[in-house]
């Protein structure tokens, strides 16, 4: 089973990149971020084209996630609980194939501090709370999507230049290690401990063909899942398609059962 996540950068104007990208891949679910469309403006019926079932929680003109697969999805939950006053669609959880899919997007939280970077913590929060609770039901769970954290230095290109920055902050980075040390396994960095991997690089300065990179884009599973971690990787040549997101597509692959 192959699971991927992509922070495609707005889906319509994305759409022939994504599309490409799935008949040249095959993922049997897909987790997308930054959909940035309202509801009905989702591009459902080229997706069904495409081959995938899909749901999705759009907003106009920022946000928005879906997880699309090739097999039947049931729609789990819409939004983050625990504050609901915040509407922004940055969460949407599914059971896929035996496996609970948690899709999101977590907020960038620039500039730091203020405003933005409180909403930033204060989201990680109910996250952890969220996934605390997924972890003590003893499920498979795969957490998946652009968390907008660097988890250490080895996450980024220079990362002294980045020190201020809301995705590398102390604060930041000791929520998703908590996150973590709850009994998630960080898939990439299993696969690859020592390794330089970036999921991002920025349309300025010639990032992408600097390879001036960040890894943001995360697959963290749950103790259910890790076992069956066959492999996993980034698409980095999507990266360099005309018109591309500015990430890069990110995959595992994990034995069946």
């Amino acid at each position: 089973m192959k699971i991927a996540t992509y922070n495609v950068n707005g889906v319509n104007g994305r759409l022939p990149v994504l599309l490409r990208w799935l008949t040249e891949t095959q993922p049997d679910v897909v987790c997308l971020q930054e959909l940035k469309a309202p509801q009905e403006k989702f591009p459902e019926q080229a997706i069904i084209d495409a081959g995938y079932n899909a749901i999705w929680h759009g907003q106009k003109s920022w946000n928005g996630v879906a997880i699309l697969a090739k097999s039947e999805i049931q729609e789990l939950k819409r939004g983050l609980p625990g504050a609901p006053e915040d509407l922004h669609s940055r969460y949407i959880e599914a059971l896929v194939n035996g496996i609970v899919i948690g899709c999101l997007y977590l907020p960038n939280g620039n500039p730091a501090p203020g405003p933005k970077f409180d909403y930033k913590l204060q989201w990680f929060e109910r996250f952890i709370t969220h996934a605390e609770g997924l972890l003590a039901r003893g499920i498979p769970v795969v957490l998946t999507g652009d968390y907008n954290v660097m988890p250490t230095e080895q996450d980024v290109y220079k990362p002294e230049r980045w020190l201020d920055d809301a995705l590398f902050r102390p604060e930041t980075r000791e929520a998703f290690h908590r996150l973590v040390a709850h009994g998630w396994t960080d898939a990439l960095r299993k696969l690859y401990p020592t390794e330089t991997i970036y999921t991002f690089w920025d349309y300025f300065r010639n990032a992408y063909g600097r390879n001036a990179g960040l890894r943001i884009d995360h697959f963290l599973l749950s103790p259910e899942v890790e076992q069956r971690l066959l492999a996993g990787g980034v698409d980095k040549n999507v990266r360099g398609w005309e018109k591309s997101s500015d990430h890069a597509p990110v995959w595992i692959e994990l034995a069946d059962v």
